[in-house]
C-alpha cells in the first residue's frame, strides 16, 4: 500500500464518513468548521467564490460553471462530492486533481491539531480544499454544498454568487420531510446583499426563497422565469444542442435530458457573474459547455462508456433525478434495455422503482458501502413493481451478466446510486 493509499484509508477510517455510515457522520453545527478555518488562516477569504446548493443538478452546474470560468482565463478551484474513482476528484484546480503528495502532507502536518476536534470526513476535506485553493493562488472557487446548506460546512463562504438548483425530497432525516423545510435549509446559503440564482421553483418553495432573500437584502433571480433555453434536442454525437436567446445554437457535451434545466440555471448564473465584472465572453460559454468533461473531469452524467451494445451510466440517485432519467431510458433507441440497478438505504426506492420501465431486463445489485440495500431486497421490491430480473452481489457480476445477455443493438444502463456508478467505474478501470 502506498503512502497516499494509507493516508486515504486513515481519512476514511478515523473520521465519520457519510457515504459509508450515513446519519452518524452528519454533524450539525459549524463549530468544527470555524475552528479549522481559523487554524488554517481563513483561506477562503483569499479568493472569490460561487456557492452551489440544490437537491439535483448541483454537480453538473458546478462543473460547467468552472469550465466556463476556466475557458474565460481564470484560475479556478472546484470542490465537489462525492468522488467516483479517486478521492482527489473532489478538489481540483483548472481541472487537475489535488496531488497525492499534498493530501499526504496535509494530514501529516496538521493531524495533531484536528484529531482532538474529531471532525467529520467532510469537515476535514472542506478545510483541505479551501487551504489548497489558497496555496494554489486561484482567482475563483466553485464550491458545491455537501448536504443541505444552512449547516453545511461550506457555508462559511462569503461568495459573490449563490446558486440553488432545485428542491425535491431527499435527505429528509436531516433537512425535514416537506419541500418548504428542505427549501429553508438550502436557502441558508443566501448571504447578505449577495445575488442568488434559483434554478427551479415550486409553489411550495418560491416564497421560502423570496422571504430569505428579502431578509438578507439579496437580489434574487429565478432562472425558470428567465427562460434563456427555449428548447433542446439530442446531438448526433451525444450531448444536447440548445436553442438559446443569448447564444443561439449552443452545443452541450452532457446528454441527460435533465441538463436542459441545468443549462437554463447556468446561463442565468453567467449573466449575474458578468454583472460583477467577470470577463466571460461568448466563446468561453461555448467552450465550457462543449468541453465540460475534458476541462473539469466530470463523470457519470449520462456518460456513454461504449457502443454496440451502448453502455451508459448516470449518478441520478433520488426520485427528483429519476423523473427525467426514467423518461430518457424509455425513449432510448435500442432493441432491449438492460438495467444494472442498486440504491442506498436513505433514498425513496419505492418511488424510484415506480418510475422505471417495466419492459427492461433488470440486474439487481448493491453499492459496496455499508448503506447499500441488499440485492435480494432490491430485487423483491422491483418484483412488487413489475420489474423482473436476477440479483447479483457486485456491480461487476451484474454488468458482466448484462453484457453476456446483450446483443450489439441493446443498451445497458448502470445507475440508481452515485455509489453504484462509482463501483462500476472503479471495476471498469481495474477489469
Amino acid at each position: 500500500m502506498t503512502k497516499y493509499e494509507e493516508t486515504i484509508e486513515y481519512l476514511f477510517n478515523s473520521t465519520p464518513v457519510f457515504e459509508k455510515v450515513g446519519a452518524s457522520a452528519y454533524k450539525e453545527g459549524l463549530q468544527n468548521t470555524w475552528d479549522l478555518d481559523e487554524y488554517f488562516g481563513h483561506p477562503h477569504r483569499q479568493y472569490a467564490s460561487v456557492h452551489v446548493a440544490g437537491t439535483n443538478g448541483k454537480g453538473s452546474v458546478s462543473h460547467t460553471l468552472a469550465a466556463i470560468l476556466q475557458a474565460a482565463g481564470y484560475r479556478v478551484g472546484l470542490y465537489t462530492s462525492p468522488h467516483l474513482v479517486d478521492f482527489r476528484e473532489r478538489i481540483r484546480v483548472n481541472g487537475q486533481c489535488v496531488s497525492e503528495q499534498y493530501v499526504i502532507d496535509f494530514v501529516e502536518q496538521h493531524r495533531a491539531f484536528f484529531e482532538p476536534l474529531h471532525p467529520s470526513f467532510f469537515e476535514l476535506t472542506t478545510a483541505m480544499a479551501f487551504r489548497y485553493f489558497a496555496d494554489e493562488h486561484i482567482d475563483i472557487a466553485v464550491v458545491e454544498v455537501g448536504l443541505g446548506g444552512r449547516l453545511d460546512c461550506t457555508n462559511i463562504l462569503s461568495p459573490i454568487l449563490s446558486v440553488i438548483t432545485n428542491i425535491s425530497l431527499d435527505h429528509t432525516q436531516f433537512l425535514g420531510n416537506t419541500l418548504e423545510s428542505i427549501a429553508g435549509e438550502k436557502a441558508g446559503i443566501i448571504k447578505s446583499e449577495t445575488p442568488v440564482v434559483i434554478g427551479e421553483t415550486l409553489p411550495e418553495t418560491r416564497d421560502v426563497f423570496l422571504k430569505k432573500a428579502l431578509e438578507q437584502h439579496a437580489p434574487i433571480y429565478f432562472a425558470d422565469e428567465q427562460r434563456h433555453v427555449r428548447s433542446s434536442q439530442p446531438a448526433v454525437h451525444g450531448g444536447l444542442v440548445y436553442d438559446t436567446d443569448l447564444y443561439g445554437r449552443l452545443e452541450g457535451e452532457l446528454g441527460g435530458w435533465y441538463q436542459e434545466r441545468n443549462t437554463n440555471t447556468i446561463l442565468t448564473a453567467v449573466d449575474e457573474l458578468k454583472k460583477q465584472s467577470l470577463a466571460i465572453n461568448e466563446q468561453a460559454v461555448r467552450e465550457g459547455f462543449a468541453k465540460v468533461g475534458e476541462t473539469t473531469g466530470l463523470m457519470g452524467r449520462w456518460q456513454v462508456i461504449s457502443n454496440h451494445p451502448k453502455v451508459i451510466c448516470d449518478t441520478g440517485h433520488n426520485a427528483g433525478g429519476w423523473v427525467y432519467l426514467s423518461e430518457q431510458l424509455k425513449r432510448e433507441p435500442c432493441r432491449q434495455m438492460r438495467i444494472v440497478f442498486g440504491m442506498v438505504d436513505d433514498k425513496d426506492i419505492d418511488t424510484v422503482m415506480s418510475m422505471l420501465p417495466e419492459d427492461a431486463v433488470y440486474y439487481f445489485t448493491r453499492p459496496s458501502n455499508k448503506r447499500g440495500i441488499d440485492e435480494q431486497r432490491t430485487a423483491a421490491i422491483g418484483s412488487a413493481h413489475g420489474l423482473h430480473g436476477q440479483a447479483y452481489h457486485t456491480v461487476g457480476d451484474a454488468f458482466q451478466a448484462a453484457q453476456k445477455d446483450a446483443s450489439a443493438e441493446d443498451c445497458i444502463f448502470v445507475g440508481g446510486s452515485s455509489y453504484l456508478v462509482a463501483d462500476f467505474l472503479v471495476w471498469k478501470k481495474e477489469a
